[in-house]
């Protein structure tokens, strides 16, 4: 059964389930007793249970089957949730990602069967239950055990309605043959296996009776073995090897009902049910899996299956989508009508006001379209209070994570792209930034450091702080460091501000730790969280007080699809300029132009702000003469303003950004093109590598 066409919603819904497995357990340890979610976790690993095994992927589905086992014990109060067991849980968790993670990069769980974890998982119930450790059942629920067949065809009663059924099949010319299938004894979905035998036999004939009731061996209501009557003209053999030939299937046990033996009725307790009851309901379970698996159809494109390609929408959206799409529609229809009928008098009042209605619907096209692309960042967020609970134990420091703004929502790219980043962030606050118990305790500040997490939009903006209440950053440490490894001079260090010390630690290597650990300190920091932030068009800040604590705030665009831009000429280039960097502009007369370590710096309104001219950034011929005046465009990225000196403003415009791919991947000034009306090509330049 080839699967691999689920494989993109099997994803997407197995990561899903992971996480409401995390918060849930995350929640259990405060609150043990807490029903709900001990309920919603046995849910969430009885379906990641049935959609690993439908999938074909054996080691996730032993893992979390005997992770079910340990809920199942919770669930019946034979077990207290206590730090031991959300330890062992967590410790499965972080397994079956490293599963998800080779399902994502090759399709296939690995060769890793985790047994240690899974003897933890059993000795856990074992001793829970007060049995020797040793003897730790493999099948761990003790009372599911099934018992041992002795592998015959199981003899049963028929009630008189299956009389009847059997007797009517019979007098239309078929066999009546009796099965009894044994499926193995590891089998962990009794209940898809028994379905996809009931559909390998009925290629060949009518099933007429089931022991137990289809609706028992959908519920999973049986052992190892169950049975059931067919009628076909086909011959026995071939029926008996379609169904030998179901995966998991030990053996089966088929003969020819006689006549005679279907008389013999003692009055034993039976479901009377007729084919169509049967194969309507058998279908509806199919184990847990196909669920997620029978949209995946639709959504399937050809070739290898591509992994978190897929965004949920709400429908209310796709609606507003359809109804821009009809306006479209009626807009174009009206243009074409003034052309045939005015002549083609395209000077005339209706054609503009057509054009301005086309306008108004353009827009709000894009704004529904940017909408749908739209996720709320908490799809990345909400791992992280995990990951600071491992590592206050990791570190053996008291911390905790305080979240807002979750709901506030990214482009998906960008959403896929920023978890790096702001994880580094965190593990940074938790290593480097919280102080250890004594030195807080002597600074007066609470046992549990407070690292924090803030989402909120701002303008065409994300804006993401990440930050702690520890030590802050010392920046004559830093400076130090600086000048110890030749990265500045003394005299460079002396004339150095505080804000310019500490964005020495996005260089590339620079590393503050004393000791290397996993955590951080590897030199991997900083300069990779800057880059990443920088690749999605965005920027990161630091603020930092000694003694105090340390806030990065990350800046990102809502969107890399369509921006407002100004459009600005150098000589007869054309470029553009993001809306959103740009404070304002400004006509400075040349005499006015001062220097500051031989550098061109002008002075506006109380500020001092450096002069970048593109003409020589971007290797354009000179003019011949210099000008009275030059026209400045004033740009900002965080506190920090520069002037980008140009011929001609052109006007703002909507631009739709096109990636350049790999033709200038050196040059980062350049972040993209873009088409302009006559078909022209103008570049976007990039503000924040510019400056």
């Amino acid at each position: 059964m080839d699967v691999s066409q689920y494989l993109e919603i099997f994803i997407d819904e197995s990561g899903e389930h992971l996480q409401t497995l995390s918060d849930c357990i995350m929640t259990l340890e405060k609150e043990p007793d807490n029903k709900d979610t001990i309920n919603e976790v046995f849910r969430a690993a009885h379906s990641l249970k049935g959609m690993a095994g439908t999938m074909g992927f054996k080691r996730m589905q032993h893992l979390t089957h005997d992770m079910e086992n340990v809920f199942q014990e919770v669930r019946s109060d034979k077990i207290q949730v206590d730090s031991s067991m959300i330890d062992l849980l967590f410790e499965c968790l972080s397994a079956i990602e490293g599963y998800l993670d080779n399902i994502k990069a090759t399709s296939d769980e690995g060769t890793e069967d985790n047994e240690l974890i899974i003897k933890e998982l059993n000795d856990f119930i074992a001793k829970a239950k007060g049995e020797a450790v040793e003897s730790a059942p493999k099948e761990s629920a003790a009372e599911e055990k099934p018992k041992e067949s002795d592998g015959s065809f199981k003899k049963f009663e028929l009630s008189d309605t299956e009389k009847k059924t059997v007797a009517g099949a019979r007098e239309g010319g078929s066999h009546i043959y009796g099965m009894t299938v044994y499926v193995e004894k590891d089998c962990l979905l009794k209940a898809a296996r028994a379905f996809l035998v009931f559909r390998a036999v009925e290629e060949f004939g009518q099933i007429v009776v089931y022991r137990p009731s289809s609706q028992d061996v959908e519920d999973e209501k049986f052992d190892l073995d169950f049975s059931f009557y067919i009628a076909s003209t086909e011959p026995l053999d071939k029926i008996e090897a379609a169904a030998k030939n179901v995966s998991e299937i030990e053996k089966v046990i088929s003969l020819e009902i006689e006549e005679e033996k279907t008389e013999a009725a003692e009055s034993a307790p039976a479901s009377t049910e007729s084919k169509s009851a049967a194969a309507a309901s058998a279908p509806a379970k199919t184990a847990a899996a196909p669920k997620a698996a029978a949209p995946a159809a639709k959504k399937q494109t050809a070739g290898k299956p591509a992994t978190n390609r897929t965004v949920r929408v709400d429908i209310e959206k796709l609606d507003a989508l359809m109804n821009q799409v009809s306006e479209l529609i009626i807009a174009k229809n009206s243009l074409v009508s003034i052309s045939s009928t005015e002549g083609g008098n395209f000077a005339s009042q209706g054609f503009h006001e057509q054009i301005e209605y086309l306008e108004r619907i353009t827009t709000s096209l894009h704004e529904s379209v940017m909408k749908v692309r739209m996720v709320p960042i908490e799809n990345v967020v909400n791992k992280f209070p995990r990951m600071i609970r491992d590592l206050s134990r990791t570190l053996n420091k008291k911390m905790e994570l305080v979240m807002t703004g979750e709901d506030t929502e990214l482009d998906r790219t960008v959403v896929d792209q920023i978890g790096d980043p702001l994880q580094h962030l965190l593990r940074n606050s938790a290593d480097h930034g919280l102080e250890d118990a004594a030195l807080r305790a002597q600074r007066g500040k609470p046992e549990v450091g407070n690292i924090f997490l803030n989402a909120y939009q701002e303008g065409n903006n994300v804006i993401i702080q990440v930050g702690d209440d520890g030590n802050g950053i010392d920046t004559e440490a830093v400076k130090n460091k600086a000048v110890e490894r030749g990265i500045i001079t003394p005299e460079q260090a002396e004339a150095m501000s505080q804000k310019e010390i500490v964005n020495l630690l996005f260089m590339p290597s620079f590393s503050m730790a004393k000791k290397i650990t996993d955590i951080s300190g590897r030199g991997v920091g900083l300069d990779v969280v800057k880059s990443g932030i920088e690749q999605l068009g965005g920027d990161v800040e630091v603020k930092t007080k000694l003694g105090e604590g340390t806030t990065f705030t990350v800046r990102l665009p809502l969107t890399l699809a369509i921006i407002q831009a100004l459009m600005v000429e150098v000589r007869d280039e054309k470029y553009a300029i993001a809306l959103g960097s740009i404070s304002n502009i400004e006509d400075i007369p040349v005499k006015e132009i001062k220097y500051v370590q031989a550098k061109e710096v002008i002075h506006l309104r109380g500020s001092v702000i450096p002069l970048i001219r593109l003409d020589q950034i971007l290797d354009i011929e000179p003019r011949e003469e210099e000008p009275e005046s030059l026209t400045v465009v004033i740009v900002k990225r965080g506190d920090s303003q520069a002037g980008l000196v140009v011929d001609n403003l052109m006007g703002q415009q909507e631009i739709v950004i096109k990636s350049l791919g790999k033709y200038i991947n050196g040059n980062k000034l350049i972040s993209g093109a873009t088409i302009l009306g006559d078909g022209e090509v103008a570049l976007i330049l990039d503000v924040n590598t510019l400056m």
